[in-house]
């Protein structure tokens, strides 16, 4: 475990006594989505996604409980084992377990995180030498947009760039349906903050202006992405979890990722090489298509998810 890793559970565990005062057994709020998964979304334990009555007062730690075997380090704020999967070193690779709420990365540990009625509680068992941060992923959607987080809504900045409006109408409409409300266009010089959710809709050439978006460039080491764009925007590499390039996108590539700076809400991205891609990027905008995925790569027509399954990865 990183010295970095190490002293944010400490941090976390600090504040956990004063945190759990008051946390005890109450009425129900109503339900909350469990996902328990390994491998960046690859495989379900159990049968994945389950519908959870959360009470007042409940924690993500106490949820989880409830439904799996757990096992704790640090004084119980840290989860070291779900059903015997445990963290430590995988195929000779760090592994841990990390858990989403919205799509989103936690900031505190789940023994702090109260639940809220309607959340989407992911935990992922994942190798994490490649990216030791993944702040955001598209696997919640309609999340984070139908709901925010902690029961408070974002409003949501649509960012067109370039020749896209076509696929900027179309992410709007399905960014509709999902039940946004406060949706508006913006420019990509306007930044997001810590309770704006963006939506950059463009090729990658253009779209890389915005310096959220162009972390992608430096690898999932600096935006928790496992894709790595050309400058030129017109390759797109998608990499294994060990942040080796396995495929490449080119033309007609489209690409749907989620990252975010320090003390800012989720950027999300929805790019690709050239016009076909964004649109190919746009139209798999959809709760089925997303699903359970860190992110989504889309090539000639077939969903590739991220990282890249290296035994399943075609040539």
């Amino acid at each position: 475990m990183s010295k970095r890793r190490l002293a944010a559970i400490v941090a976390v565990l600090a504040v956990l006594p004063a945190a759990g005062c008051g946390f005890g057994a109450g009425g129900s709020t109503g339900d909350v989505t469990l996902t328990v998964t390994r491998d960046y979304g690859a495989e379900s334990l159990h049968t994945g996604a389950a519908q959870e009555k959360a009470s007042e007062g409940d924690t993500v730690m106490r949820l989880l409980q409830r439904t799996y075997d757990v096992k704790t380090r640090y004084g119980g704020g840290f989860v070291q084992s779900i059903d015997g999967l445990a963290g430590g070193r995988e195929n000779g690779h760090r592994a841990d377990w990390f858990y989403y709420v919205n799509g989103i990365e936690a900031p505190v540990g789940a023994a702090e995180h109260r639940v809220v009625a309607g959340e989407d509680v992911w935990w992922d068992h994942h190798e994490w030498d490649a990216a030791q941060r993944v702040p955001a992923v598209v696997g919640s959607f309609p999340e984070p947009f139908a709901s925010g987080s902690e029961g408070k809504r974002f409003p949501v900045r649509l960012v067109c760039v370039g020749d896209a409006a076509r696929s900027c109408d179309e992410v709007d409409k399905r960014l509709g349906d999902a039940g946004v409300k406060e949706l508006s266009r913006a420019t990509l010089e306007q930044s997001g903050g810590k309770e704006v959710l963006r939506v950059l809709v463009g090729r990658w050439a253009e779209v890389r202006r915005d310096p959220i978006a162009r972390g992608l460039e430096r690898g999932p080491q600096a935006s928790g992405v496992f894709a790595r764009p050309t400058p030129t925007g017109d390759a797109i590499a998608l990499l294994d979890s060990s942040g080796r390039t396995v495929r490449t996108l080119h033309a007609g590539g489209g690409l749907v990722a989620a990252s975010s700076g320090q003390e800012q809400a989720p950027t999300w991205i929805v790019t690709g090489t050239d016009d076909v891609g964004v649109a190919a990027a746009a139209a798999a905008l959809t709760q089925e298509r997303l699903k359970q995925h860190f992110a989504l790569a889309v090539d000639a027509g077939r969903d590739v998810p991220l990282p890249v399954d290296e035994t399943a990865a075609a040539p």
